[in-house]
């Protein structure tokens, strides 16, 4: 058996500390999972996925094969959020992780300005699709979410409505900047270079006197040497406070806005400092996953 997932605590089980505990843990997941889902790879070989939740929207999905005699031979667990609402309708690409039979995705989302990896959620789908040759699938978009052990809370940059529609107007003029030097336009990246520079110009001269948070609103970036963990900040749009009906640990599931990607973060009440609120922002470590939604089959 497995020890326990570095991200089993943003879900509320913080003090789950043995392997005999994390044994019944995952049993009773296989027992008593809310959804199952099975399918044949590549090598005939049957795989199957078993998730419960233990609050709403947030659980843990336990996932291995059968063999021969249908017996289930456990592989792999990990902790999940459920993210509401579409992230992103850029084309997706999958790649499988060497050591075992779970898979990346790569999305290459404009408004962020880098390419990004995240954990796949939905495993099974994407198997059945590719061993029925239905790869690649057209139409389809992606629902980010994140789980965080770290995190704080930090006071807004103060806007009037003047403030706050340049930023979308700029924002917008950058995404299609973005679009047309992606297809070689050598104007647009002339004219991005020219920006960066002089947007490097204007924060070392004002980082000076100014804190560095007053300066920049939000932002995406890579951490650590894993692909999928990024340290972002962003403005919470929503929140709600659930309890897992286990532990009794709290988790706040936190709305966000980031780079102009919204998606859903959750942290343990106890590895959150600052009170959250509409309005506020987020700043902390995420391990990022997605759902692939594929079309539905006629």
């Amino acid at each position: 058996m497995k020890f326990l997932h570095k991200y089993m605590r943003a879900i509320g089980f913080s003090e789950f500390s043995n392997r005999k505990k994390l044994k019944e843990l995952l049993t009773d997941v296989i027992i008593n999972s809310e959804q199952r889902s099975y399918t044949l790879n590549q090598d005939e070989i049957m795989l199957g996925e078993f998730c419960k939740n233990f609050a709403d929207n947030i659980g843990i999905a336990v996932c291995g094969e059968f063999d021969d005699d249908d017996k289930f031979i456990y592989d792999y667990y990990y902790p999940y959020l459920i993210g509401n609402g579409i992230t992103s309708y850029e084309d997706v690409s999958v790649e499988r992780h060497a050591a075992k039979d779970s898979y990346a995705g790569i999305c290459d989302d404009m408004k962020v300005g880098i390419s990004l990896i995240f954990y796949l959620r939905n495993m099974i789908p994407y198997v059945k699709a590719l061993t029925k040759g239905k790869l690649p699938v057209r139409g389809t978009s992606v629902t980010l979410s994140g789980l965080s052990i770290s995190g704080n809370i930090m006071m807004p940059i103060m806007k009037n409505e003047e403030q706050k529609q340049r930023v979308k107007r700029n924002s917008a003029n950058r995404s299609s900047l973005l679009a047309a030097a992606r297809k070689g336009d050598e104007e647009a990246i002339e004219t991005l270079t020219l920006e960066d520079m002089d947007m490097y110009t204007t924060i070392s001269r004002r980082i000076q006197k100014e804190d560095i948070f007053s300066l920049v609103d939000t932002y995406f970036m890579p951490y650590g040497i894993e692909c999928d963990q990024y340290s972002v900040l962003g403005e919470i749009v929503a929140m709600r406070l659930v309890t897992n009906h286990v532990t009794g640990e709290q988790i706040y599931i936190l709305t966000i806005c980031c780079n102009e990607l919204t998606f859903d973060v959750c942290i343990n009440i106890i590895d959150l400092f600052g009170e959250p609120q509409v309005g506020r922002r987020f700043k902390g470590i995420i391990w990022l996953q997605g759902f692939i939604n594929f079309p539905k089959e006629d």
